[in-house]
């Protein structure tokens, strides 16, 4: 018996970002091995694909279902789907997030919006569509993946992605003090530096093979801990606020870092 059998849970962005195993893509897996019957939503059709076959062919269950989180009538309309063919919604777990670099002057409005609408927009609209729906039962749990970035600057400009990351700490303690007396838990995971496709696959254009061992080899040695993170801790972390075991905890910032933001500020 796993600790999620019979639930329903959403995640968002469950499908990587290229090749590798991605922060969502992690956590579709790990909440279908816990007994979870998982929704996985993506916009990227291939890649959503990829995250089902890996859970079903463990012989888990899965439905996967194409989904823009910035638009408001996919995400209404998806949502909807998933109460009407599952009849519950026990965990929504948010995982999409956008990351562009550069600072306040270089940074264009057309980028900055595009994070927001993604990072932001997206939680929102998703709360939007499933909380009235764990209202109606009395019982839900929230998982908003934000980012050591929202409370370090790290030295490499990214406006957008910073002040994105940021805001959802705040949108997650509204959401976990307005419902709190309504049997609905929010809480915020902060992410340090993890070893998926979103950090490896930019380095592909301008660098080559051994200079991206190099760079991912001085990643590993800025971690206390010694390494950057498995998609799969930050995972099971995840899971466990969205549990049971988590039934006092709310409007909680768990970091997953390794140690990162303990230490002094690195330039990387």
């Amino acid at each position: 018996m796993g600790q999620f059998d019979k639930k329903v849970v959403i995640i968002t962005g469950a499908g990587a970002s290229g090749e590798g195993m991605g922060n969502g893509k992690a956590a579709a897996i790990h909440y279908a091995r816990q007994g979870a019957h998982t929704v996985a939503l993506d916009i990227d059709e291939v890649a959503l694909a990829d995250t089902a076959q890996i859970i079903e062919s463990e012989g888990n269950s899965v439905t996967s279902l194409l989904c823009d989180v910035s638009d408001n009538n996919s995400v209404a309309d998806t949502i909807a789907e998933v109460h009407c063919r599952l009849g519950h919604i026990d965990v929504l777990h948010n995982n999409v997030g956008l990351l562009e670099l550069d600072g306040p002057v270089s940074l264009t409005e057309e980028v900055w919006d595009k994070v927001m609408e993604t990072n932001v927009k997206g939680m929102f609209l998703t709360c939007k569509y499933v909380l009235p729906i764990m209202e109606a039962q009395g019982k839900g749990a929230i998982v908003n993946i934000s980012s050591v970035a929202a409370i370090r600057y790290w030295g490499t400009p990214a406006i957008a992605y910073d002040t994105s990351k940021a805001a959802i700490l705040q949108f997650t303690r509204s959401i976990a003090l307005e419902y709190a007396r309504k049997g609905i838990r929010a809480n915020v995971i902060l992410p340090g530096v993890m070893d998926t496709p979103l950090i490896n696959e930019p380095l592909k254009a301008d660098h080559s093979p051994a200079e991206i061992e190099t760079i991912r080899e001085e990643r590993h040695q800025m971690i206390p801990i010694g390494r950057m993170g498995d998609p799969f801790e930050l995972a099971k972390a995840a899971a466990f606020l969205a549990s049971d075991d988590a039934s006092y905890i709310t409007g909680s910032e768990l970091v997953v870092d390794g140690g990162l933001v303990s230490t002094c500020i690195p330039n990387w």
